[in-house]
């Protein structure tokens, strides 16, 4: 078995206007730092679009409607703006279907053991959408979408979503922490937002923020990872972990204050990785959130990838 990668170009048509840090360049910029020689062995798969019922375990059909109807207005206007942040173009309704559809493939193509893990290297994000509402650059949640897959059609009962964007994954806690089968857990710096994720927010148990001070590096993100996620998910047991990877943690990113270098990408996959040797078998599903300086997203990415080559 191997790493599966699993994107596709109609990523690329979500157009966010020409100033908008979400912009195609970021997934050009991962794909090409994955054509490097050293990924020659990666396992390649085109993303299938997410289906209706795939989309609904997650969101009601009014939210789907809702981001249909927009990218229909869309083709008139160029873009429509569902709040500040969030904006669709006439892409971006088959972008959003395909990075779901790429969570719920790879969680597929993992169950069945046909990729020890998995890569999904796709946009818009998707960890800020809630259930009824698209935020954060985010309009369907596609890590949720992908965790309900594994549940419902692949029986793997027992979900855990590790979370290291630099912002807290409100959307994927807020459809969570009522589902004791469900776990999440996110490190992220705070205060930034969404203004979410603090320690104290437990769902039913089966919630754990460890938020980080602006200036957090590398060590503090790994004492995260060691000292409370990973203790929780041995305690969680799940049958399959999910990874919300983001690399806006870098400190070169525009958008936060953290300081993580590149290899703490890698360091905090192997932690994670080798946590799901122990509890579920090694499999292990990542897809990409958030990042926003190029050239270390694209690094940061690739140091992701590398080290789930190595599991």
């Amino acid at each position: 078995m191997t790493t599966l990668l699993v994107s596709h170009n109609d990523c690329l048509y979500h157009d966010t206007t020409p100033a908008h840090p979400e912009s195609p360049d970021r997934l050009r910029a991962v794909l090409r730092a994955l054509e490097d020689e050293q990924f020659q062995y990666l396992a390649r798969d085109d993303a299938p679009l997410a289906t209706d019922e795939q989309i609904l375990r997650a969101h009601p059909a009014g939210h789907i409607q809702w981001i249909g109807a927009s990218v229909d207005r869309a083709a008139q206007e160029d873009h429509v703006f569902l709040d500040a942040d969030t904006v669709v173009s006439p892409g971006s309704f088959l972008a959003a279907r395909r990075a779901a559809g790429a969570v719920c493939h790879a969680v597929g193509s993992v169950a069945l053991g046909e990729a020890s893990n998995a890569f999904c290297a796709v946009r818009p994000p998707g960890h800020h959408a809630e259930q009824t509402k698209p935020m954060g650059f985010c309009l369907f949640n596609n890590i949720v979408v992908g965790a309900l897959e594994a549940r419902e059609k692949y029986g793997l009962e027992r979900v855990a979503v590790v979370d290291f964007d630099v912002h807290h994954g409100n959307g994927t806690q807020a459809m969570f922490e009522r589902d004791p089968k469900l776990f999440f857990a996110s490190t992220h710096q705070s205060p930034l937002y969404p203004g979410t994720g603090a320690a104290n927010e437990r769902g039913v148990g089966n919630i754990l923020n460890v938020p980080l001070a602006p200036g957090g590096d590398g060590a503090a993100l790994e004492a995260a990872l060691r000292d409370a996620v990973v203790p929780a998910l041995e305690a969680f047991e799940p049958d399959l972990i999910m990874i919300s990877a983001g690399f806006d943690g870098h400190k070169g990113d525009p958008l936060a204050n953290l300081n993580y270098e590149t290899e703490d990408f890698g360091i905090a996959t192997e932690l994670l990785c080798e946590a799901a040797q122990r509890l579920c078998q090694g499999r292990v599903v990542s897809t990409l959130e958030g990042g926003y300086n190029l050239g270390d997203l694209a690094a940061s990415a690739a140091a992701h990838v590398a080290a789930l080559m190595r599991y």
